[in-house]
């Protein structure tokens, strides 16, 4: 008999079927609803379901209620887990496999550059999520990516939680910076065209050179309730999952080729 030391570790199990590995590089792309992966990958809806529990129960993928219609839910892959999860793996299969003999990363001069690519961030107001990640981006990269980012009603001023997340807690000042229209980009060739709300993902109108189109689904901070101080924590929040996405992003970009 087999004993239980010697089972695969639990992503590779869930990873291991054709459809969860599917589901899982569909997801690495960006937040989707479920008749979004029904539709690429051409499974019925209840088998499709039942895979994403199975991976929402193994903690790989969560869900989350759509701001704009309540009815959705967007699912989105925890890549961060997914590391970990890998390294579990690999050290379970040898000790010079483990994170610890890995070289560490984090800082933005051991992340992959990519090469002079543009990428347009996009939410409704444009004074919060969008030039969070449009900042994080330019200063992940170094000033080597063309990044903007634009909103389908632009609030009058930046959100001030949002210029003091970007300014505590990354150094970076975007004082002077204010929100833009998109339809002031018509025109404007893009590699990738990001949603960072759900709102705008069904409003925003399409770009020249066919960008590659992608979806955050990330709750607006601006709306929590409570004190000034725990806005201010929903701010650092959404910065945070901002800058590991944008963290995963990075390796992508450097595939694209001028």
């Amino acid at each position: 008999m087999t004993s239980s030391s010697q089972e695969a570790p639990p992503f590779v199990r869930l990873a291991a079927h054709p459809l969860r590995w599917r589901l899982l590089t569909e997801l690495a792309a960006g937040d989707y609803r479920v008749r979004e992966l029904v539709t690429l990958t051409g499974e019925p809806q209840n088998l499709v379901s039942y895979h994403l529990r199975l991976l929402r129960d193994g903690g790989l993928v969560f869900a989350s209620r759509s701001s704009f219609d309540g009815r959705d839910t967007y699912y989105h892959l925890d890549l961060e887990r997914c590391a970990d999860a890998l390294a579990d793996t690999g050290a379970a299969l040898h000790p010079a496999l483990s994170r610890a003999h890995v070289a560490p990363g984090g800082s933005p001069g051991d992340l992959p550059r990519p090469p002079r690519v543009g990428v347009l961030f996009v939410c409704t107001g444009n004074s919060a999520r969008s030039p969070i990640a449009e900042a994080l981006l330019r200063h992940r990269t170094d000033g080597q990516a063309e990044v903007i980012s634009a909103g389908s009603r632009p609030k009058p001023h930046l959100h001030a939680d949002a210029v003091r997340v970007l300014r505590e807690e990354f150094g970076i000042d975007i004082t002077d910076q204010r929100p833009r229209h998109w339809d002031t980009l018509s025109g404007r060739r893009f590699d990738y065209v990001i949603s960072l709300c759900d709102k705008a993902r069904e409003a925003c109108p399409d770009f020249p050179g066919q960008p590659r189109r992608v979806h955050w689904s990330i709750p607006d901070p601006a709306a929590a309730d409570g004190t000034d101080q725990a806005g201010y924590l929903a701010f650092r929040r959404t910065a945070a999952d901002i800058e590991t996405r944008v963290r995963h992003l990075l390796p992508v970009l450097s595939t694209i080729r001028s």
